[in-house]
């Protein structure tokens, strides 16, 4: 039986998605500029297009392997959902269409946020930002309509046999495993993307600015075309299928663990508890739009007001959320409503706090960054001596506000004691991740608003705007940098709580497989138990889940040392691209007479071809890492092993993530500060030295740091998937 408040998800994911689109009429409306202003914007909307149809290709290829191997895993062996090998695909396509639309959203609005911030920076702050809100919205609006719609159907044609709350642990189970395709894409359009962009704007910046002496934006610059198609790739699509998958992986986790928590309850306490957390996700998604709304600012507004303006409408729309989600639990009468409400309010203060964090490392308004800047007075090296060192302090705040937000959002709900409440904790936990990326809708649109004006930047530059529209869109840029690290920042802090939350849901897998295999009774202590009488601490006891088992501790040591491998790959990838890019450049500026005199067009088309058969190629590897590794290390391993090397993922990759993502934030920003006039301004000794440290922390924050949040999320998914093959043949 559907409750009728259920309706309220799909009705609040058509009405988000409406105002997306209303948004995407306003930006269309708006002048897109002059003759060449348009030709640019073309250009890098056609290489946008272009390399995307090419990576939806070779990720099409990927899906059919993978979906072939779950129809194996389903129909074959019988060790998987059959509903699992066509909800793959729609959850990777939600997650790539969701890409697809920022992206074609930010190219369209590139020109139109440039010519807006001709007239004044409060109009060219409202196009961008709103224009990154349709990103914002149309990611929490399909992830809202996929959850229905599968809802619906698991609960209308799934008749497993099975006690109607039993049946309803099997449905929730079954929806997270659908994880795997949005996680999949994510990875994919994440590690391309970066490498893409990475390779584009290293070579624009090392030739361009350092050798050549000439603004990153320059028309002459042969890689700037590219480059700012890698900022839609990368730094749009990229993050939206990232987000996507982060956002329905919380809820999904979340609404498993309510199944199990509530098992032993009433069939309609336990339906609330599933339901509990995508409602939270509905209701935040229509009160974003609410803060959305209120963001503006003044002419001539530093970057600290401008953080300020975009900080209310996240703020208003996360008070609204807090509002509404208590008077929800109130309604659905839930038991012990306000620790599960306080566990969402802990979830979303957590996220708020990380973002602040992550601004005041990053953001040249602040010290850190500007000490760092500092340092580019004597140097390259010592700048990024001071960057790495400052990446490294930035991860002791997010790491304690993760660690308190857990011990207080379990504790909030765990109740008095014994195992069932061990499940009611992380339920709590779950619930904080919920609330973490409740106002998802808003603190994405601010992640998205930044690309859009890195390229209006570059649009206002290569059409020779003039410098009072170059300073408005240099302060908005600079602002989106900020913004970038605080989203980055938050999908992180939210994969460490939904990565626990599927480390639990990991555990309950086990015994549903135990069960779709048909058995019936392990011996435990030499007694025979009963397996749907299974309790946690039976399974942990039965596979010997604990620091003295040697088998946890080579999974800790493989899942900490793949968080290094993945980057090491990234990393050496945008490398490789980039050592291609730079020497493409370098043959256009000797080869093709006149490019420096204005009186020959460089060859930008060829540029971004580099690009893309680079991303193409090299994304490959770091990718089939996730899926690979859960399945090598369960057979030779077991259950012991397979929990080990989530553990270890899950604590090195989150810390390091944080360390790529703001050491390479605040790089960034260091050069955008001396850009501004300060230690001697654009094309000082200064300028150069912080140009090298921004292009060491390019593949830092925008590859492998962002991408690390997935893969954490990918293995457990696909351990998750493959719980069956790792029971049956380790």
């Amino acid at each position: 039986m559907i409750p009728a408040y259920f309706w309220l998800v799909p009705l609040s994911g058509v009405s988000v998605l409406w105002v997306a689109a209303h948004f995407f009429r306003m930006m269309k409306g708006e002048p897109a500029g002059t003759d060449r202003m348009i030709e640019i914007a073309t250009y890098v909307r056609n290489g946008a297009m272009a390399y995307l149809k090419q990576q939806y290709k070779i990720v099409a290829l990927v899906f059919m392997v993978m979906a072939i191997f779950l129809a194996l895993l389903a129909y074959r062996f019988h060790l998987q959902s059959e509903w699992v090998p066509f909800a793959f695909w729609t959850a990777g396509f939600g997650s790539g269409l969701a890409g697809f639309i920022g992206m074609k959203t930010a190219t369209e609005a590139s020109s139109r946020a440039a010519f807006a911030a001709s007239k004044s920076l409060n109009h060219g702050l409202r196009v961008a930002f709103r224009s990154g809100a349709v990103m914002g919205l149309s990611v929490v609006g399909l992830a809202l309509l996929d959850y229905s719609f599968w809802f619906l159907v698991l609960n209308l044609f799934d008749r497993t046999v099975l006690l109607p709350n039993d049946r309803m642990v099997v449905i929730t189970g079954t929806m997270l495993t659908f994880a795997i395709g949005a996680s999949l894409q994510a990875l994919f359009a994440r590690v391309g993307g970066g490498i893409f962009t990475k390779a584009a704007d290293v070579g624009a910046d090392l030739v361009g600015k350092v050798e050549r002496g000439i603004p990153e934006d320059d028309p002459r610059n042969p890689a700037t075309i590219a480059d700012n198609v890698g900022d839609n790739v990368g730094d749009v699509a990229g993050m939206g299928a990232d987000l996507y998958e982060s956002y329905s992986g919380a809820i999904l986790a979340a609404a498993a663990l309510g199944a199990t928590a509530f098992v032993r309850g009433t069939s309609e306490l336990q339906m609330k508890a599933i339901l509990l957390p995508v409602l939270i996700g509905a209701v935040g998604a229509i009160l974003s739009i609410v803060g959305i709304f209120v963001v503006r600012t003044e002419e001539g507004a530093s970057t600290r007001a401008l953080l300020r303006s975009l900080g209310n409408g996240v703020k208003l729309s996360g008070v609204c959320i807090l509002l509404a989600s208590l008077a929800l639990l109130y309604l659905l009468n839930i038991p012990n409503f306000w620790g599960i409400w306080g566990a969402l309010a802990i979830g979303l203060l957590a996220g708020e706090v990380i973002g602040k964090v992550s601004e005041y490392y990053t953001s040249q308004a602040y010290f850190p960054t500007r000490h760092v800047a500092k340092q580019a007075q004597t140097g390259p090296a010592t700048v990024i001596i001071g960057g790495i060192g400052l990446g490294m302090l930035s991860t002791a705040a997010p790491v304690i506000v993760v660690v308190l937000a857990t011990l207080l959002a379990f504790s909030c709900v765990q109740g008095l004691g014994g195992e069932r409440d061990i499940i009611m904790g992380l339920y709590g936990v779950s619930i904080a991740a919920v609330g973490m990326l409740s106002t998802l809708g808003i603190t994405m649109a601010t992640d998205a608003y930044g690309p859009i004006a890195d390229n209006a930047g570059g649009n206002a530059e290569m059409s020779g705007l003039g410098e009072a529209v170059r300073k408005r869109t240099d302060a908005l840029d600079a602002l989106g940098n900020t913004t970038a690290a605080t989203g980055k920042g938050l999908a992180i802090g939210s994969a460490a709580l939904t990565a626990l939350a599927l480390l639990a849901s990991y555990m309950g897998a086990i015994k549903g497989s135990l069960l779709n295999m048909g058995k019936e009774f392990i011996i435990l202590n030499g007694t025979s138990i009963s397996v749907g009488a299974l309790t946690l601490g039976d399974i942990i006891n039965y596979y010997q889940i604990h620091l003295l088992n040697p088998k946890v501790l080579m999974g800790l040591f493989i899942g900490a040392m793949l968080s290094f491998l993945f980057c090491g790959l990234s990393i050496n990838a945008v490398g490789r691209a980039a050592a291609s890019m730079i020497n493409e450049v370098r043959r256009q500026f000797r080869e093709i007479a006149g490019i420096m005199e204005n009186k020959a067009v460089p060859d930008y088309a060829r540029c971004v071809k580099i690009s893309t058969r680079a991303a193409q190629r090299e994304m490959l590897m770091p990718s089939v890492i996730a899926v690979i590794f859960p399945v090598i290390i369960g057979i030779l391993l077991g259950v012991a092993g397979v929990v080990g090397l989530l553990g270890g993922a899950l604590s090195s990759g989150f810390v390091l993530a944080i360390f790529m993502a703001n050491s390479g934030g605040a790089w960034d920003n260091a050069k955008k500060y001396i850009e501004e006039g300060a230690m001697g301004g654009k094309g000082s000794e200064s300028h150069k030295a912080a140009v090298i440290g921004d292009t060491v922390g390019d593949p830092f924050k925008d590859t492998a740091g962002p991408s690390l949040n997935i893969l954490i999320k990918l293995m457990s998914i696909v351990s998750l998937i493959v719980v069956g093959v790792t029971i049956t043949f380790s």
